[in-house]
């Protein structure tokens, strides 16, 4: 009984030991952040060291060329961002793909600016601005809140609310943009966006969402609808079918710039609203790198000397460019002034 004993023992503890030689603990060994146009080396590490026939390695999904257990990325084909890379690794008859990232950041600071308010005009208090656009010498704005969100013309000088369409209540209103004389307005949460005749305000089609998760900001260039969805992720439509063609992330030297609000393009850059932190942050829609902050806390204090804000929520958010007069307007949610602004860089 006891050498029946010694021998199960005995057998187990091979068979345990024989088992642990076959199991292969991968990881990838890489610095998880880098700045732009350096090079990252990865390296398939196995715990113990035990070899491996083969290894094939991919960022993004695509095959890049390998070194045995190693691999050299050229950050400069990739942009700012946070990517994938996989190995597949070929050992003992057998394959394993291990997957990890790493972030891609800005290889110079944005520039800082400062602003200088050149005019002031009334502003609704009772709008909750989403979006903000300068169309053939007016303001077109559109507003927020279910049950209160409202596509609005507005003259710029007076305030006065000069042509008002509103939402299905039950639809929290965002961002929209002029294009080819059609109004294209985005949802909150509701998964779609609405498109109306510039001049009757009716609606005329609506499109879905795909992979962007949200309505936000929107603007255009010449060739692309352009929307953030609350992300750090910036979405090109292409303006006749809606169909989401390509993204872009947006970072800074140190980090990824999520809660990208209201979009307005300008001299070729997209300049968006940071929610909530009354912030301007101007994006190269190339590659996504942040080149340039304006902070504009100080215009919601100078907005507080006349008006009592209420809530937090109350905050920047609203941007218009004049592309003839070279004018930028920004304004707030229920904020009772419109700005006429120019930013200046801090020395």
């Amino acid at each position: 009984m006891k050498n029946s004993t010694l021998l199960v023992v005995f057998l187990s503890s091979f068979l345990l030991i024989t088992s642990c030689s076959d199991v292969y603990q991968f990881s990838l060994i890489h610095n998880k952040k880098i700045a732009l146009n350096s090079n990252i080396e990865v390296t398939l590490k196995e715990k113990e060291d035990k070899k491996v026939n083969k290894v094939q390695f991919f960022v993004n999904g695509k095959e890049i060329a390998s070194k045995g257990v190693s691999t050299e990325i050229s950050t400069a084909d990739l942009g700012v961002g946070k990517h994938k890379i996989s190995a597949l690794v070929f050992y003992s008859e057998k394959t394993k793909k291990e997957n990890s990232f790493f972030e891609v950041l800005a290889n110079s600071p944005p520039i800082v600016y400062d602003y200088k308010i050149i005019n002031r005009y009334p502003h609704d208090t009772k709008a909750y601005t989403q979006g903000l656009e300068y169309y053939n010498g007016f303001l077109y704005e559109t507003t927020g809140q279910r049950g209160q969100s409202s596509l609005r013309k507005v003259e710029i000088k007076t305030g006065k609310v000069l042509q008002k369409k509103a939402l299905n209540k039950k639809y929290f209103g965002e961002g929209m943009t002029i294009f080819k004389n059609k109004i294209f307005w985005l949802t909150w949460q509701g998964k779609k966006g609405f498109i109306y005749n510039v001049d009757t305000f009716e609606q005329e089609k609506e499109f879905a969402y795909q992979k962007s998760k949200e309505g936000w900001g929107f603007t255009h260039n010449e060739t692309a609808l352009i929307k953030s969805d609350g992300s750090h992720k910036i979405w090109f439509l292409d303006p006749g079918t809606l169909e989401e063609k390509k993204s872009i992330q947006v970072y800074t030297n140190k980090y990824a710039v999520n809660n990208l609000n209201e979009l307005e393009l300008i001299n070729g850059k997209i300049y968006a609203n940071k929610y909530q932190q009354n912030a301007i942050v101007i994006i190269n829609p190339e590659t996504g790198i942040v080149e340039g902050i304006a902070n504009l806390k100080s215009l919601k204090k100078e907005m507080e000397k006349t008006q009592k804000l209420k809530a937090q929520d109350e905050v920047l958010n609203g941007i218009a460019y004049d592309a003839k007069k070279n004018r930028i307007f920004v304004t707030g949610k229920n904020w009772g002034t419109l700005f006429e602004i120019e930013l200046i860089k801090k020395q």
